[in-house]
């Protein structure tokens, strides 16, 4: 008679599984509702469409070109990141309220673009215009 309730105590030993499974399961789809609705922070940028016309630059205009190898040129010589903030803040003494135009080839990295515009605005620019890229 021993043996038969050391049988039953062992069948009687296992745990249902399946209200265990339940809550995971209900548990993973709250996690894939809820990370649908978060919105990423991030940058919103408007661009132009290629098809319209580059702003007009005046003659007094602070312009930058950022070419596809990461080359910074401002008046039509070569700058290093370094001293482009110095470049700008020195145009800029003679006329603060110069525009200041940045323009992008096809190729040239974000981190490139990014620090000649926090260079810009270091330097003073309070707007930094962004014309579309020209396609060849």
């Amino acid at each position: 008679m021993r043996k038969r309730n050391r049988q039953s105590d062992a069948d009687e030993a296992q745990i249902d599984l399946t209200p265990m499974l339940d809550v995971v399961f209900i548990m993973l789809i709250f996690f894939i509702v809820v990370a649908s609705f978060l919105k990423e922070a991030g940058v919103e940028m408007n661009r132009p469409d290629a098809n319209q016309n580059p702003p007009e630059t005046d003659a007094t205009s602070i312009l930058v070109t950022i070419t596809g190898d990461d080359q910074i040129w401002m008046e039509n010589r070569l700058v290093d990141i370094q001293s482009v903030r110095a470049v700008i803040a020195q145009k800029l003494a003679s006329d603060p309220e110069q525009s200041f135009t940045v323009i992008t080839n096809a190729g040239a990295t974000a981190g490139t673009v990014i620090s000649v515009a926090d260079a810009a605005r270091e330097a003073g620019v309070k707007q930094v215009n962004w014309p579309a890229e020209k396609k060849q």
